[in-house]
């Protein structure tokens, strides 16, 4: 797979036909979306041919592996639930300052919405109750997993994002980075006053036309196998272009949406849809599954799996499921996780059916990261039974721990050390800074600029029953 970066998951329809018509000279009918609202150049095409071997394959499109993708909730803007100062206009201006191109995964996104993961970054930004603020959520590679002290000014996300790349390696704990990116750079931080706190909700159903506002409507659109036909997104953008619509939005379940759409273009969408037969109309069990992009078992194994579910009309409305074929793999960001089991290396004679085991997150909310084993080495056909039973105990616990909100790992406020003395006969504090009103002493009187006549204004002691302490002020 060859992959390229979309930042924020923002492009427009003009852009979108770029891509289009070099998969096309690649001789390609299908790409992909990826999970980290990328758009991924499958390796050979329709015939098996292998793509990489094209004479133009180092096209400037291609993001090399070091290279991260920014994920950003942009897409959930103006059509979900959002935080109140949010504008998809500070999606765009945040975006817009990323001037380089980013090593670690960057997550910028809002705690309100469901769709866009809020941790599965190294460096993920969650907007603050505060306007223009936002919390900073560290998981950088041999680094364990911190808020950072202070919240951040929204036109400070990418200088911060781009010194955090180039110090984290020098420095060995949230506090040493905290001083040395003051002392490197000039940003407008705001100490946070509580843990960030994220109230579980059911994720959302999100195809189709859908209606945004009086006038407008927004499409999302899904294929089951992730293989998007080039002709039809072709044939979408030229709409888009035609009725002035501005952007198209990729999401990390590997579909996209429009917003926007003029109501006045509402049926001319439509037959267009029709004409190429396009379904907008699948399941919530369809749509609440992450795979890996190009894995034709974990796809055959979803198939399997919604199949059973809605032979037996289970409904798994709010969870999101992952397959995982990935050793190690450690950021989920699904209720549910199926993880395959490696196959003994030492059989070699026989074919072994694959296991899997089964876990799920603490109260099913994906943002706890905190995952239970709920069942280990299940073979492929008893998964439903396992399933079933999995979904019973969410939809029983569904609404018990609405008060029971992340809070994520606190921080240390930042703190001011200052110098004091204290009576120790009654605990009375002299502070340089204020100085005694009682005694009619000026603020900013120190301490050992007072007169030997000097006692303390609430028991009368003497200036030498006077020790020196520090205090800690938030």
């Amino acid at each position: 797979m060859h992959r390229v970066n979309i930042k924020g998951g923002i492009l427009s329809p003009s852009e979108m036909q770029r891509f289009i018509l070099y998969a096309e000279t690649l001789g390609l009918n299908t790409f992909h979306f990826g999970s980290r609202q990328d758009i991924i150049f499958p390796s050979k095409d329709e015939k098996g041919n292998v793509v990489a071997e094209h004479e133009s394959f180092d096209s400037d499109f291609f993001t090399p592996e070091t290279e991260q993708n920014i994920s950003c909730s942009y897409v959930s803007i103006d059509i979900f639930n959002s935080t109140v100062w949010l504008r998809g206009t500070t999606y765009l201006y945040i975006l817009e300052q990323f001037r380089y191109k980013p090593q670690l995964k960057i997550n910028i996104s809002d705690p309100q919405q469901q769709l866009v993961s809020l941790f599965s970054g190294d460096l993920n930004f969650i907007a603050s109750t505060h306007e223009d603020y936002w919390y900073l959520f560290l998981k950088l590679p041999g680094w364990e997993e911190v808020f950072y002290p202070v919240l951040i000014f929204t036109w400070d996300i990418a200088k911060v994002a781009q010194e955090i790349e180039r110090v984290y390696e020098k420095v060995n704990t949230v506090d040493e980075l905290f001083q040395f990116l003051n002392e490197s750079i000039d940003t407008n931080n705001r100490i946070f006053e509580k843990p960030l706190r994220v109230n579980f909700k059911p994720f959302p159903y999100y195809e189709g036309m859908n209606k945004m506002g009086i006038n407008q409507y927004w499409l999302g659109l899904y294929w089951r196998n992730n293989q998007y036909d080039l002709t039809f997104l072709k044939a979408l953008c030229e709409f888009c272009i035609e009725y002035r619509i501005g952007k198209i939005c990729l999401t990390p379940w590997k579909s996209f949406i429009i917003k926007g759409i003029p109501k006045e273009c509402k049926l001319a969408l439509e037959k267009l849809l029709g004409q190429f037969g396009i379904n907008v109309r699948h399941s919530a069990l369809e749509l609440n599954w992450h795979l890996p992009v190009g894995s034709q078992k974990a796809l055959d194994l979803k198939k399997f799996l919604v199949m059973n579910f809605d032979q037996n009309d289970i409904s798994t409305y709010g969870m999101t499921f992952a397959i995982s074929i990935r050793r190690n793999q450690k950021r989920y960001f699904t209720s549910v996780v199926i993880e395959e089991n490696k196959t003994p290396s030492a059989v070699k004679d026989f074919v072994i059916r694959p296991t899997y085991n089964v876990l799920y997150a603490k109260n099913f909310d994906a943002n706890t990261r905190s995952y239970i084993v709920y069942a280990q080495d299940i073979d492929q056909m008893d998964l439903p039974a396992i399933l079933l039973e999995l979904t019973k105990t969410y939809f029983q616990n569904l609404g018990k721990n609405d008060e029971e909100s992340f809070a994520g790992i606190t921080s240390k406020k930042e703190t001011v050390e200052i110098e004091v003395y204290q009576c120790q006969d009654c605990q009375t504090v002299y502070d340089p800074s204020v100085g005694d009103v009682v005694s009619g002493i000026a603020e900013g009187t120190e301490f050992m600029e007072l007169p030997d006549t000097y006692e303390c204004p609430l028991c009368e002691a003497s200036k030498d029953q006077f020790e020196k302490m520090i205090l800690e002020v938030m």
